[in-house]
């Protein structure tokens, strides 16, 4: 099955194109992969039937429209969404149904430039019981992590969110490859994909929060299961981590920008050396571990991916698109098929995927984010469905 799906890759590409808190949290890395058992996918859900070799997608709606340089997305209880802006620095609610606007209110101390803003948020797994929300965003002097408490019941738009607390700070910062997605996983733990800021070397660096992908507690602390107990580094040598999803049986899933070849998608192993800046794509390398699939940089750039109908789903920012990755279904990071790409180049580029419940899918489009040519009603949200 390996060979099949690694002869599958080859043909994949279609033509498409880019407070106070805790301190660093780093520590040494064990020199090779600790085995899986020792992550949250440790106990698999049994396999699943496979999803058809080719699949399909339906724009079923726009649910609102007119955001500015949209980054970020989470769901409430209830179905409604929050959306970062990255330039702005605020969070808007936005109504699961009508699509309407809320602005909860801009992040203090956030300073957009290039790449780096306000950029991924999360909404926590107890949210019933303590309203808050995390962002993962870029400072004078650092990229860093912080969650603030989301007053429902207030009555002045703009100001209905709390103090930061922040949870994670000195995550090195550039004007590009600052990473930025956070997500909380199947264990309730807090994960966040970060850039090598130019720097390719500190990928490697098993002390520096750069290139990594990490994973903490809801406070911001490393917990057991992560390969270094004193660090919330889970695993390195990743060159731009934007997307991130867990499949049916919780395993841990990124997306990572290429520079020049290939671009990632990678099943993700505590502990793991995913090779850059060493190597670029599939090497066949000791030490390192291959995508699952790749894709030249023109027809991918990715950024959000999620999970859902037994394929992951990636956004394409260059490329214009959104890919399936039909996965089989055991948890060991074998296609069924080949990717197969949809919408190209019908909406501009696109940032962030996140599962909706059952066969659909929410899709951000990005084209105020400097890099593209925004269109009437640029950006928005789409309800997808898909197969």
């Amino acid at each position: 099955m390996a060979a099949l799906a690694a002869g599958l890759l080859l043909t994949a590409g279609c033509s498409s194109g880019d407070g106070s808190g805790s301190a660093s949290g780093v520590g040494d890395l064990p020199s090779r992969p600790v085995p899986a058992a020792s992550g949250p996918s440790a106990s698999p859900s049994p396999s699943v039937s496979p999803p058809p070799a080719k699949g399909s997608v339906r724009v079923v709606s726009t649910l609102t429209e007119g955001l500015d340089s949209p980054w970020g997305l989470a769901e409430l209880p209830g179905g409604d969404l929050l959306v970062s802006s990255r330039d702005k620095g605020t969070i808007t609610r936005i109504d699961g149904k009508s699509g309407k606007k809320t602005l909860l209110g801009a992040v203090p101390g956030v300073s957009p430039g290039g790449e780096g803003g306000l950029l991924g948020i999360a909404v926590s797994p107890t949210y019933g019981s303590d309203h808050l929300v995390y962002a993962y965003f870029t400072t004078a002097s650092d990229n860093r992590i912080a969650r603030m408490q989301y007053d429902e019941n207030g009555t002045t738009p703009g100001r209905l969110l709390g103090a930061p607390d922040t949870i994670l700070r000195g995550i090195p910062k550039g004007s590009i490859h600052n990473g930025g997605r956070i997500a909380f996983g199947p264990d309730h733990m807090l994960y966040a994909g970060t850039g090598d800021t130019e720097d390719g070397a500190l990928a490697q660096d098993k002390k520096s929060l750069a290139g990594k992908i990490l994973r903490m507690t809801p406070d911001g602390q490393p917990l057991h299961g992560n390969p270094a107990a004193d660090s919330v580094v889970y695993s390195y040598g990743h060159r731009n981590v934007q997307g991130l999803a867990w499949d049916g049986q919780k395993q841990l899933w990124a997306s990572e920008f290429g520079q020049d070849t290939w671009d990632e998608l990678n099943r993700i192993v505590p502990g793991g050396n995913y090779g850059w800046p060493v190597v670029e794509g599939k090497a066949g390398k000791k030490g390192f571990i291959d995508p699952v699939a790749q894709w030249k940089t023109s027809e991918a750039s990715p950024s959000g991916i999620a999970f859902a109908e037994g394929s992951v789903w990636m956004a394409a920012l260059r490329g214009e698109r959104l890919w399936r990755i039909p996965l089989s279904g055991r948890g060991d990071g074998e296609l069924v098929a080949a990717p197969q790409a949809f919408l190209k180049g019908r909406y501009g580029r696109l940032r962030t995927v996140l599962a909706a419940g059952g066969n659909r899918l929410w899709l951000v489009t990005s084209n105020t984010d400097t890099r593209g040519t925004p269109k009437p009603g640029d950006d928005r949200i789409l309800v997808l469905e898909v197969r």
